[in-house]
Formats: structure tokens, sequence, C-alpha cells
């Protein structure tokens, strides 16, 4: 055990997955920040930290269960040509309940009332909110272990990665939650980030690959620009108040 704790292929395997699973774990926090709010205000953190705590424990049992995760590639039926497995059949599944959600989102944000917003805060039950949280956790948890499967050999290693990782996601949930929701043009970005991520779900479970490193960039460039905007339109507050002041 210690000869595993000095070999630096040992600890590159780790820093490298540790890292892929925190960027793949974005999608995650941005998932719940969104889903939550239609709590009321004194439920979102504890449902927040419920969800990290369902994914992280689906994701250590997932990785105690890699013969089992092997065998979810393994082809089911073929449609048009294509195999279809458990896996596809659980991304297409997940892409298609982000579309739903995030669809839902924009149009309750852009075209729904402040009344029909309260009544749907209102009526949001948190056993329905915590379903959803499973449902995607379970998604984005075999994206992760499959991802930490063919990392790493080494079972205590994809553990500590992926609890590492979590413990980040912990960490940054509560600032990114009430990033996203004090500004409405990031909650509409976070919603567009959803559809994309989405509809990558839907074509990776059609075979379709999708190099992940393309969705982030998008990802990443529009906030980047969103930032720059908030920044500038801070700058303008500012040097209004100072020529309006005495």
């Amino acid at each position: 055990m210690i000869e595993l704790l000095t070999d630096p292929a040992i600890w590159a395997s780790f820093a490298t997955l540790a890292i892929l699973e925190i960027v793949l774990g974005i999608d995650n926090i941005i998932f719940l920040s969104i889903v939550t709010a239609a709590l009321p205000k004194e439920q979102q953190k504890l449902a927040r930290r419920i969800g990290l705590a369902l994914a992280l424990i689906m994701r250590i049992i997932l990785l105690s269960m890699i013969v089992w995760i092997a065998k979810l590639t393994d082809p089911l039926f073929t449609v048009f040509g294509h195999e279809i497995s458990w896996r596809d059949l659980i991304m297409v599944g997940g892409g298609l309940f982000l579309l739903w959600k995030g669809t839902g989102e924009i149009h309750h944000t852009l075209e729904g009332a402040e009344e029909d917003a309260a009544a749907m805060k209102k009526k949001a039950a948190f056993a329905m909110v915590i379903g959803q949280i499973v449902i995607l956790d379970l998604v984005f948890s075999l994206d992760s272990v499959i991802t930490a499967v063919g990392m790493s050999d080494q079972l205590w290693v994809m553990v500590a990665a992926v609890v590492v990782a979590i413990a980040v996601m912990l960490f940054a949930s509560e600032p990114v939650s009430k990033f996203v929701h004090d500004h409405p043009t990031v909650k509409m970005l976070a919603l567009s980030f959803i559809l994309l991520v989405g509809m990558v779900l839907i074509a990776e479970g059609f075979h379709v690959h999708i190099e992940r490193g393309y969705m982030y960039f998008a990802i990443a460039f529009s906030m980047g620009v969103e930032f720059l905007n908030l920044w500038a339109a801070k700058r303008k507050r500012a040097q209004r108040a100072e020529e309006s002041g005495p």
C-alpha cells in the first residue's frame, strides 16, 4: 500500500481523474441550482446537499459494481443498424428529461407570470424535487463512473477521486446557485447549457460521439462573455452613481 501511495503514476492518475470528475460535475451543479429553485428558500440548501450526497453514494455503489457496469455496454437490440445497450437507453432517457426540464424552466422564466411562479413554488413537493435529482444523478453518475473505469484500474483511486470531486461540488454549489439566481441572464445561460447537455447525452445514446471539450469550451466562452457584460453593467452603474452624487 505504501508503494502505491508513493507511485507517481498513481498520483497522476488520481489528479487527472479528480479534475475530470469535477469538470463532469459542472452539469450536476447547474442542474441542482435550477431544480431546487422550485422549493421554498429554506429547503433549497438541504435539497442540494441531499442531491450531492446521493450522487456520491450512487458513484461509489456503481464503482463497486464494475463488472455490472461493463455489461451495461453490451448490446440489447439493434435499431436501424445501431446496437442499443442499457447505457444508451439511460443516456437517451436522461437527455430527453433534461430537454423537457430545461424547456419547461425557460417557458416559466419568460412566459410565466409572477403569480404562476409563486404558485409553482408552493406546489413543488420536496420529495418530487429529490426524485428529479435522483434521476439525473443516475445519468451523470453512470457517465462519471464509465469515465473513471476508463482512466484507472485501482478502485480506491477512483473512489478517492469521486469523493474529492463531490466535496468540491458541495463547496461550490451554494455560491454557484446564488449567482445563477441573482442574475436572470446567467440563469438563461444555465438553462441553455442544460439543453446542450441533453442533446449531447441523446447523441451519445445513439453512438454519435461529441467531444466534451467542445461543449465545455462553448460553456466557458459564453460564461466569459456574460461575466464581461455583468462587469460592464456594474461599472456603468458606478459611474452613474458618481455623476448623480453630491
